[in-house]
């Protein structure tokens, strides 16, 4: 039906040489012991500078798909220090994240501005993954599904069936990203079986089925078997513990 993921993104760390010796070691674990075909997409978004010496050695392994963190929502222009969708494609990005917490959050990016995003990806060829996600605020007052409603009639559900086909979604409780709190597998249930929901009324239940949505909330080689094993949990977005091979390679083998 639809596939299962674990994609880490790196964020803002490592260096070439660090980059370097990171993905050789996740390749290499991951062919070791999941017999080189593991149940699960497996991807990486290393930093802008590192996806060609990065996505070299993935070739090579075969095992890992590369990914990016961003994109502009422009083909070309005169916008320093930006990156293009079809710069990400020509370097061998099969992914690239978008709408993730902290570009909202820090570069003021709205649903607006991420649906011509999306478009300009998927015009590139890439499959994007598309983040949601809700404040402690939020949750507090009893608002994460109309927030969350919104972020997805505004961001994403412009798309038409065909380009929707693409999109990976992911969930990010921001309030458990880094704050010590916790959400519960029950609670990333309860939240990803609502996205599912409003998949299904904004195209059908076929589309709504065949989505992969993640779990970007602090997942870890400790949680991610409970949280893998929730229904409509398809994978994670995974940030600080993508970092350490180890780890990495503990929550792809939760499947």
């Amino acid at each position: 039906m639809r596939k299962n993921m674990v994609a880490g993104n790196w964020k803002m760390n490592t260096t070439l040489s660090e980059a370097q010796a990171l993905i050789s070691e996740i390749i290499h674990m991951v062919q070791d012991e999941t017999t080189g075909s593991p149940a699960v997409e497996v991807v990486v978004c290393p930093p802008f500078p590192f996806l060609l010496p990065v996505g070299k050695l993935m070739s090579e392994g075969g095992t890992v798909h590369l990914g990016a963190q961003n994109c502009h929502q422009k083909e070309s222009g005169a916008f320093t220090g930006e990156v293009s969708a079809a710069m990400l494609q020509s370097v061998g990005c099969e992914y690239v994240i978008l709408g993730h917490s902290e570009r909202r959050q820090y570069f003021r990016e709205d649903d607006e501005l991420l649906s011509q995003k999306l478009k300009a990806a998927l015009a590139a060829g890439l499959k994007p993954i598309f983040c949601v996600g809700e404040t402690l605020e939020t949750r507090e007052q009893g608002d994460t599904f109309k927030h969350l409603e919104k972020q997805l009639q505004d961001g994403l559900f412009h798309l038409s069936n065909e380009e929707f086909d693409q999109v990976t979604v992911a969930y990010e409780p921001i309030w458990a990203i880094g704050t010590g709190k916790t959400a519960t597998s029950e609670q990333a249930q309860e939240v990803h079986a609502f996205i599912r929901e409003q998949i299904a009324r904004a195209y059908d239940a076929k589309a709504a089925l065949a989505t992969s949505i993640l779990y970007g909330g602090s997942c870890n080689a400790q949680n991610a078997r409970e949280l893998f094993g929730q229904p409509d949990v398809d994978g994670g977005l995974i940030g600080g513990a993508a970092l350490k091979s180890r780890d990495f390679t503990d929550i792809i083998k939760s499947f």
